[in-house]
């Protein structure tokens, strides 16, 4: 493992910049997240993995749509056309950072 020296002023916010050869050691960028250990007079700087985010919208509309499939509710097949559409997506690789091309309805 290799060692990094690095120095970063703290600003009168009590911010500091993680030094560039830092944050590409720790492979992270804006919007990344860091986490701070202290360990007796040193601190650890570590990154943190994204975790799954968890939307207390969409948890409580799957909990509904859950409870509804297993009674049986409010559920109807999908329009043939829709679902050949959706069958024929499978198969087909989807670069998601390509530009969307044409119009779209939603």
């Amino acid at each position: 493992m290799s060692v990094i020296h690095e120095v970063a002023t703290i600003t009168s916010k009590g911010q500091i910049t993680l030094p560039k050869p830092i944050r590409q050691a720790l492979s992270v960028d804006f919007g990344s997240k860091v986490a701070f250990d202290l360990r007796g007079s040193q601190v650890i700087v570590s990154r943190v993995e994204d975790a799954e985010h968890e939307d207390p919208a969409i948890a409580s509309f799957l909990a509904l749509l859950e409870r509804d499939i297993e009674r049986g509710q409010n559920l109807s097949s999908l329009p043939p056309d829709l679902a050949q559409s959706m069958l024929a997506a499978v198969k087909r690789s989807v670069d998601l950072k390509a530009e969307i091309e044409g119009d779209v309805a939603l």
